[in-house]
């Protein structure tokens, strides 16, 4: 299996060597996985927090992500293509609407918290807290 994480399942799984605020069944999932994914999205979503002050970043993100044995996902036009097949996500934070477009592009399954997005109903989203 190929797992994306959203932004907070990254931050959680960087956060600490027990994985944050993750759940056991995510936990196992991402131990379980064949190759795990951070995407660029989630970077630069994190350092566009921490400009703003929402945000505290105190590692080299880019160091913590290879050091975590995960592998870089660069947003693409096919990506950004893909945004139109969730319309229901229009007024939705891009960040998030950017990395479900990615999973789905990529065949991955997306590990989130986002209550919005794990209320979709699609297969493809997994709940980051089980």
């Amino acid at each position: 299996m190929k797992i994306l994480l959203d932004t907070n399942a990254l931050v959680w799984l960087l956060s600490s060597s027990s994985g944050g605020s993750l759940g056991v069944k995510s936990k196992k999932i991402i131990q379980d996985s064949e190759i795990v994914f951070a995407s660029s999205v989630s970077v630069l979503e994190i350092q566009i927090k921490s400009m703003l002050g929402k945000m505290k970043v105190d590692v080299d993100l880019i160091e913590a992500i290879k050091t975590a044995g995960l592998k870089e996902l660069d947003f693409k036009i096919v990506h950004a293509n893909e945004l139109s097949a969730f319309l229901k996500l229009a007024k939705h934070d891009p960040f998030d609407r950017m990395l479900l477009a990615q999973a789905q592009t990529e065949s991955m399954k997306l590990m989130t918290s986002d209550k919005f997005l794990l209320n979709l109903g699609l297969s493809f989203v997994l709940d980051a807290k089980e």
